[in-house]
């Protein structure tokens, strides 16, 4: 089930979180660290009414964040839609033990279908230039990689950012 998290589900979305950074840096993927994500932007994603989880049998699995919000970080990309009516795809996460059992497909086709219920323009989102798996994801999705933008305080590798026109 997916559904809106709740303030309760904090906890369990950091230990989420916190695997999937474990895992990603055991296969030398340096996309998460101790500063990112964490507990204010989880709260402040709550608190927007922006974040939701998965839960199977009522314990939380995986998380993702869909955002009206355009980061500063993207203001330079080319996007292919105007800045207006666009969500934007953040924290997408299943605990390592889940992974390719479908669930992040799952996960996207929700977000999707609420963007396209909800008549945006198109859906915006980012990922590790060092993660090819998430970038075969995306591009699998129908998601076109327009450029790259940097978060220092994450990697001094880029982020590619993709859209996908609804």
């Amino acid at each position: 089930m997916i559904r809106l998290a709740e303030e309760k589900d904090i906890q369990s979305i950091l230990n989420v979180t916190k695997s999937c950074a474990k895992h990603m840096i055991s296969k030398g993927i340096f996309q998460w660290n101790e500063s990112y994500p964490n507990r204010s932007a989880f709260q402040n994603d709550i608190d927007r009414n922006e974040l939701y989880v998965l839960e199977l049998d009522n314990v939380v699995k995986g998380c993702i964040v869909f955002s009206t919000l355009m980061d500063l970080e993207y203001i330079p990309i080319d996007w292919l839609t105007t800045n207006e009516n666009n969500i934007y795809i953040h924290r997408l996460a299943v605990h390592p033990k889940l992974q390719g059992q479908g669930y992040a497909q799952k996960l996207m086709h929700f977000a999707e279908q609420f963007a396209i219920d909800n008549h945006f323009s198109s859906i915006r989102l980012d990922t590790f230039s060092q993660n090819k798996r998430n970038q075969k994801f995306y591009e699998l999705r129908g998601y076109k990689r327009l450029g790259d933008i940097h978060f220092p305080k994450q990697s001094e590798f880029p982020f590619h950012c993709y859209e996908l026109v609804l």
